[in-house]
């Protein structure tokens, strides 16, 4: 049996926004109301290209950044769920789909010695340029209505899924974990015996109870599994993984 986990990143693997938390690296621990008042709604990637390029002019090198995002706190219980993934790689591939950046989440997960828990992740490319701001682009394009411009999780999702069955993976189950959203939209491809796994108190739980009330709304065919830590997605994946009798 081979199962998937797929994980949002910012408050699901970890507890804060880590967009909104890098701004701790500036000195004043604050962006001026020009940079915090510029974001235009479904703009967010460009938003954040202005906080960074921010960033950079106030004198912020690559190595205070980098130290400020791999202080940002795990989600209770996720890095004991990330380690049990790496040590069950045979049985459980792992990814990430997330609207943060690729520095950002290659820094955390490798500070916390988690990244080869992680099979492939899919987010907006980082870098920084020659003069020491960081750069950050879309992840692709696409023509799907409901989501941000930069990325939509259910079109990198199937995608993922066509290329692993290309290879031969069969997955007894999926599991897709988020909490906003922008992890609606994914949910749609899942199969009857996959599970969204919404956190508790979280936009993506209200949006899936919204949704359910519709009437004739398309439904969400796996099952939904609220979680409120690390340790619930364990215990779910745990119990999927014991072998039918």
């Amino acid at each position: 049996m081979k199962f998937l986990m797929v994980f949002d990143f910012d408050h699901t693997v970890v507890d804060e926004n880590s967009d909104l938390w890098v701004v701790r690296c500036l000195p004043s621990g604050r962006l001026p109301s020009s940079i915090e008042g510029s974001y235009r709604g479904g703009l967010w990637l460009e938003y954040m290209c202005r906080v960074m390029k921010y960033i950079g002019d106030q004198g912020v090198g690559p190595d205070d950044v980098r130290g400020v995002m791999e202080s940002i706190p795990f989600t209770d219980g996720m890095p004991d769920l990330l380690t049990f993934i790496l040590e069950n790689k045979s049985a459980v591939d792992c990814i990430v789909i997330s609207d943060s950046n690729s520095l950002f989440i290659n820094w955390v997960l490798q500070a916390a010695g988690l990244h080869a828990a992680v099979d492939k992740v899919f987010t907006n490319p980082a870098e920084f340029d020659g003069a020491g701001r960081m750069v950050v682009r879309p992840h692709h394009a696409h023509d799907c209505s409901k989501c941000p411009p930069n990325i939509c999780k259910r079109t990198v999702l199937e995608r993922y899924l066509a290329e692993r069955a290309e290879d031969g993976a069969r997955y007894e189950r999926v599991f897709y974990v988020g909490d906003g959203g922008n992890d609606l939209c994914p949910a749609f491809c899942l199969r009857a015996q996959d599970a969204v796994m919404p956190r508790r108190n979280f936009t993506l739980l209200k949006l899936l109870a919204r949704l359910e009330a519709q009437p004739g709304a398309g439904p969400v065919k796996a099952d939904v599994l609220p979680w409120s830590s690390g340790a619930d997605i364990l215990q779910e994946l745990r119990a999927s993984m014991v072998p039918k009798k």
